[in-house]
C-alpha cells in the first residue's frame, strides 16, 4: 500500500505529446524525468469528451453508459460512487486544487441551486483547497490582480495574443508569473508544504492547460522545436467520411479556441495550424515546468517516497487533424491520453503497451491505498502492471462514447433532427479496427492496419460486411457485460442474502 496520492490531471492533453514518447516538437523534460522512473502506459484512452463526461468516468470508474453524464452540465446521479467518497470512507481526506466539472443531482438540491449556473461544480467528497471556476475564472483573476496584473474590463482579453484575434504564434498578454498554470502550481505547492504529515493525504491537482484559448505566455510560446512541428493528418475528402464530418467542418466556431475570434474554424490554413500547434505546445511546456516545481516540492518536503504520483488528462485535442479543433467525434486524437504512474513500491520503470482506460484510475488508486473497489466499477486496477506483472487476461480493446450535442452550435438541439436520447455515439477500438455506432446515423468502420490515419470509412463497403458484423457483435457484448451491476451479484434465498460470485 501507499501512504499518499498525488493525482495530477491536465486538461485537453493529447496522448502523443510527451518527449518521452518521441514527439518531435514538444519539450517536457520534467514529465520525461518522471516517466524514466515510472510505469508509462502508452495506449491509454479516455472514455468521453468534453470535460464533464470524461472526468465523470475517471472519478467514478464508470463508462458513460452507466454514469450518464453525457455532456458538460449534465448532473451526476448521486447514487453513483466516486473516488473522493470511497477514499473518505477509507479514512482519507481527499483535497482538490482545480475542478471536476460536476453538476450536482438536482433531486437532492433543487433547480435554484447556484451550482447550476456553471458548467460544473465540485464532485461530492472533495475538500476544496483551491477552486478554479472554469467558466468566468473569478478566483484566478482575483489572484492575478493580487500579483500586480492590471485587469481590463474583460479580463479574458489577457488570455489572447497581441494583434488580431485568431490563430497566432505571438505570446499571450498575461505574463508568465500570473498565468492560470502558475496559479495551479502555486496552490498545489502550498498544499504540499502546509498539509499535516502525521496522516495520509490525497491531492487532486488540476491544470486547466493546454485547454484553449490557444495562446501561451512568453517565453513558453517558443519553448518547442519549432522546425519540427508536425503537419496535420487529413485530406480534402474528410467531409465525405460521414454526415457529421461535413457539418462539423462547416460549423466549428473560432471563438471556442481563440479568445475574441469570430467566424468558423474552417478554412484553417497551414499557417493557422502551425500557429495553433505552436501555442498548444507552448502551453504544454509551461505545464511541464509547473509540474516540475510541484514534484520538487514533494521531494523537498520529504514525502516523495510515500506518495503514488499519477499524471494524466481528461481528453485529447484534434489540433487540426482531420480539419478539426477541440475534442469531439471518434478520432484517436480526442481520446488517446498520457498516463504516467510512479509507485514507490514498483520494482522499477516500465513501459506498458496494453490498452488501458480512464475508468481504471479509480480502482487503481483504491487498490494501492488498501480501500475496497465498488462492485459497480467498470475499470480494472492497474496495480499488477505497477508490480511488474503482466495479467493473464487483459482487454484487447478500448471504448469511448460521445454525445453529439457537444460539437453542435446549439447543444440544446441535437443535429439532423435527432431526439435528445438519439444524439449518442459509442466506439470500440482494437489493435486492427475501429467501429463507431450511432443511435440514429450511419456507422463508421476503419481498418487501422491499412489505414492508421482513419481516413477511409469502410462501413458501407460490402467487402467489409463480415468485419462490420463482428464489430457490432463486440460492441453489443461489451455493453451487456458492463450494464450496471451494482447489486446483480446478490440474491435473496431461503437461507438469506447470497453472493452469487461464490
Amino acid at each position: 500500500m501507499v501512504r499518499n496520492v498525488l493525482l495530477i490531471i491536465a486538461d485537453q492533453w493529447r496522448g502523443d505529446c510527451l518527449g518521452a514518447l518521441g514527439h518531435p516538437a514538444v519539450r517536457t523534460p520534467n514529465l520525461d524525468a518522471l516517466a524514466a522512473e515510472s510505469t508509462v502506459f502508452t495506449r491509454h484512452f479516455g472514455q468521453s469528451a468534453p470535460c464533464g463526461p470524461a472526468r465523470a468516468s475517471m472519478l467514478t470508474g464508470l463508462y458513460v453508459m452507466n454514469h450518464r453524464v453525457v455532456a458538460n452540465g449534465v448532473p451526476l446521479d448521486a447514487r453513483h460512487p466516486n473516488l473522493a467518497l470511497e477514499l473518505r470512507r477509507a479514512g482519507f481526506d481527499p483535497n482538490l486544487v482545480g475542478y471536476t466539472t460536476t453538476a450536482p443531482d438536482p433531486r437532492g438540491t433543487g433547480p435554484a441551486d447556484p451550482r447550476f449556473r456553471v458548467w460544473g461544480d465540485v464532485q461530492e467528497g472533495w475538500r476544496v483547497f483551491a477552486h478554479f471556476d472554469e467558466v468566468e475564472f473569478h478566483n484566478y483573476f482575483a489572484w492575478a490582480e493580487a500579483k500586480g496584473v492590471a485587469l481590463p474590463t474583460n479580463p479574458m482579453d489577457l488570455l489572447r495574443p497581441e494583434g488580431a484575434p485568431g490563430p497566432s504564434a505571438a505570446p499571450m498578454r498575461m505574463p508568465a508569473r500570473a498565468t492560470d498554470t502558475a496559479w495551479s502550481a502555486e496552490k498545489a505547492i502550498e498544499f504540499l508544504r502546509t498539509t499535516r504529515r502525521d496522516r495520509p493525504w490525497v491531492l487532486h491537482a488540476g491544470f486547466f492547460r493546454p485547454h484553449p484559448p490557444f495562446s501561451a505566455a512568453a517565453p513558453w510560446h517558443e519553448a518547442m522545436a519549432m522546425d519540427r512541428i508536425p503537419v496535420p493528418l487529413g485530406d480534402a475528402a474528410e467531409a465525405d467520411q460521414h454526415p457529421l464530418m461535413r457539418h462539423w467542418l462547416g460549423s466549428q466556431k473560432r471563438s471556442s479556441y481563440y479568445q475574441g475570434a469570430t467566424g468558423t474554424v474552417q478554412p484553417l490554413s497551414g499557417d493557422d495550424v502551425r500557429a495553433t500547434r505552436q501555442a498548444y505546445y507552448g502551453l504544454i511546456a509551461e505545464v511541464d515546468d509547473a509540474i516540475g516545481r510541484v514534484l520538487a516540492a514533494l521531494q523537498e518536503t520529504g514525502q516523495a517516497e510515500d506518495t503514488l504520483v499519477i499524471f494524466t488528462a481528461d481528453h485529447g485535442e484534434q489540433l487540426g487533424d482531420h480539419g478539426l479543433l477541440g475534442k469531439l467525434g471518434w478520432f484517436d486524437q480526442s481520446y488517446h491520453l498520457p498516463l504516467i504512474i510512479r509507485d514507490p513500491a514498483a520494482p522499477g520503470p516500465r513501459r506498458v503497451d496494453a490498452f488501458t482506460e480512464a475508468v481504471d484510475l479509480m480502482p487503481t488508486i483504491l487498490d494501492r491505498v488498501g480501500a475496497p473497489i465498488p462492485r459497480a466499477c467498470d475499470g480494472v486496477s492497474l496495480a499488477p502492471w505497477l508490480r511488474g506483472a503482466t495479467p493473464a487476461a487483459w482487454r484487447d480493446a478500448v471504448h469511448f462514447e460521445y454525445d453529439l450535442r457537444g460539437g453542435w452550435p446549439d447543444p440544446r438541439r441535437p443535429p439532423f433532427g435527432l431526439g435528445v436520447d438519439e444524439a449518442a455515439m459509442a466506439a470500440i477500438r482494437t489493435e486492427g479496427w475501429k467501429y463507431v455506432h450511432f443511435a440514429g446515423l450511419p456507422p463508421v468502420l476503419y481498418d487501422l492496419v491499412a489505414d492508421p490515419g482513419e481516413s477511409r470509412n469502410l462501413a458501407a463497403d460490402p467487402a467489409h460486411a463480415a468485419l462490420l458484423n463482428e464489430a457490432r457483435d463486440r460492441m453489443l457484448s461489451w455493453r451487456l457485460r458492463h450494464a450496471d451491476r451494482t447489486l446483480t451479484h446478490l440474491c435473496a434465498t431461503p437461507d438469506g442474502l447470497v453472493d452469487r460470485r461464490g
